[in-house]
């Protein structure tokens, strides 16, 4: 139920460059992360299935090395807000890209909502910058993407009861707690699935597109066995 719960926040969370004092390092870091002329998305004809998910939300951690003032932040910074008494970080948001970042006094923050590992990226350096501009002597450092969520769509109902009794033992299925089975995927890659009667499929937990699409395509096959007739 733990992980139900992750699931779903991260689902409701789907509804100008930054500069710093190590700006010179960035575009190699971007090159890194996301080399230029290298196709993401791939066809359907590489897919058996014939079946792209598609990406809703990227979460992503960075470490701006050095220690924050929350209340300054919030107070100078627009959209943003922080009460303590419920939660230990200023919750920022930007409109281009739109996303939500989660600014803690450690330095450490956390950004999603982004659609795309480049988004996130970017949404990144402009809160890092924004940061920066407030007087702090940030360092950009330690980008990295913790989750992604991806969904698609079968096109063919799915019996979940037969489903959840033949892979009891990756399956959590309560009908009357939540409409769909989750089934958490061990292999080829650890994954989490939200599976539903009308075909909808939730990925989740997938720290790259590959893994996503691995996970879909070993999903499929099983999918396949369970469609309502």
């Amino acid at each position: 139920r733990v992980t139900m719960n992750v699931v779903l926040l991260s689902w409701r969370l789907l509804c100008n460059c930054a500069q710093h004092t190590e700006c010179h390092s960035l575009p190699r870091l971007h090159r890194a992360l996301f080399p230029q002329g290298k196709e993401k998305e791939k066809s359907k004809d590489q897919h058996p299935s014939g079946i792209v998910p598609q990406l809703q939300n990227v979460v992503a951690t960075v470490n701006l090395g050095c220690k924050l003032d929350l209340k300054e932040i919030a107070l100078h910074a627009r959209n943003a807000e922080f009460n303590p008494k419920r939660f230990a970080a200023v919750i920022m948001r930007i409109r281009d890209p739109r996303t939500t970042a989660l600014i803690f006094s450690t330095g450490k923050m956390v950004c999603t909502g982004a659609r795309c590992e480049e988004s996130a990226f970017l949404a990144a350096r402009k809160f890092a910058r924004v940061i920066q501009r407030l007087g702090n002597d940030i360092v950009f450092k330690d980008f990295t993407i913790q989750n992604m969520v991806g969904t698609c769509d079968v096109r063919f109902p799915i019996r979940l009861e037969g489903l959840a009794v033949e892979h009891s033992l990756y399956c959590t299925y309560e009908p009357e707690v939540f409409p769909g089975l989750v089934y958490r995927m061990t292999h080829p890659v650890k994954v989490v699935l939200l599976i539903f009667v009308s075909g909808k499929v939730v990925i989740t937990g997938a720290k790259s597109r590959e893994s996503i699409y691995q996970a879909f395509e070993a999903i499929f096959c099983v999918l396949q066995e369970f469609k309502k007739t």
